[in-house]
């Protein structure tokens, strides 16, 4: 009886993955023949190949995106960000995991409650404190909201990675002289890279298509990242009818990411399963 619901369970969960998947593909497939396509034919002709491809779409995207300044917002933004959340949450994960510190498990905890705090209760109160601040509609404002907010899932994720590099390394490197920082920066951190990688990738991806917070704290036009200038162009061209410049922009927008995880893949991989293995 076990044997069998084991793998009913097993078969359910893959028929849903699959089903998905197939979704989600189907999706990219349609936005990515509909951005060389004239507004002619993307309704006419809804899944076929386009007969030629018709690059206009990207020009008028672009264009109407004015593309090249929120790719450097976003780029900027979202790169910083990653940055100060690997350099706050690895430390902050190895001494909750490694070191004998006083409280460890209810700091552990109070991350945790982080967490489960959804961030839209936390609009106002950020808001009036970055407008204190003079922070409001910039992309230093911007960075740290990003920060503070992605702290606590980094540091959840960065404790399995710790917890699972074996302890005797720990006890040679303190047998052959190291600190808890030489130990820390030249056996903990290279061992945990796979980790680091994956809680680097999640952040970036989450953070690049990141909308709610983009919206509330940047009130211009200059700051704007692309999630936001996506969907200005949606609201320019929409009224036109122009769908295929608009499934152009979408295209514009996922390359950088889908770059990042083709060339990441592996490592995000080995870095899941690393985390998963005690």
């Amino acid at each position: 009886m076990k044997s069998n619901k084991f793998l009913f369970r097993g078969f359910a969960s893959h028929a849903i993955l699959t089903i998905w998947s197939i979704s989600i593909g189907m999706l990219l497939y349609f936005t990515i023949i509909s951005s060389f396509k004239t507004n002619k034919t993307v309704f006419k002709q809804l899944w076929s190949l386009p007969e030629k491809l018709n690059l206009v779409n990207f020009q008028n995207a672009w264009s109407n995106l004015d593309f090249g300044r929120y790719t450097f917002n976003s780029v900027f933004v979202v790169i910083i960000s990653v940055t100060l959340i690997i350099i706050i949450s690895a430390p902050a994960s190895y001494a909750l995991t490694r070191m004998k510190i006083r409280f460890a498990q209810p700091i552990t905890f109070f991350y945790l409650a982080g967490m489960g705090i959804p961030f839209q209760l936390l609009l106002i109160p950020l808001f009036k404190i970055m407008a204190s601040l003079n922070l409001v509609d910039t992309l230093p404002g911007l960075i740290i909201v990003y920060t503070a907010l992605s702290i606590p899932f980094t540091v959840f994720l960065l404790t399995g990675f710790f917890l699972s590099i074996p302890s005797e390394l720990e006890d040679a490197a303190y047998i052959d002289g190291c600190n808890e920082f030489q130990t820390f920066f030249k056996i903990m951190v290279p061992m945990a890279t796979p980790g680091i990688v994956t809680a680097a990738i999640f952040n970036f991806i989450g953070l690049w298509n990141e909308y709610m917070l983009a919206l509330v704290f940047t009130t211009g036009t200059k700051n704007r990242t692309l999630s936001l200038g996506l969907y200005s162009l949606y609201s320019s061209l929409q009224y036109t009818s122009d769908w295929c410049s608009i499934f152009a922009g979408s295209v514009l927008v996922i390359i950088p990411t889908t770059i990042i995880f083709i060339i990441l893949s592996e490592k995000l991989i080995s870095g899941i399963t690393l985390g998963a293995i005690k």
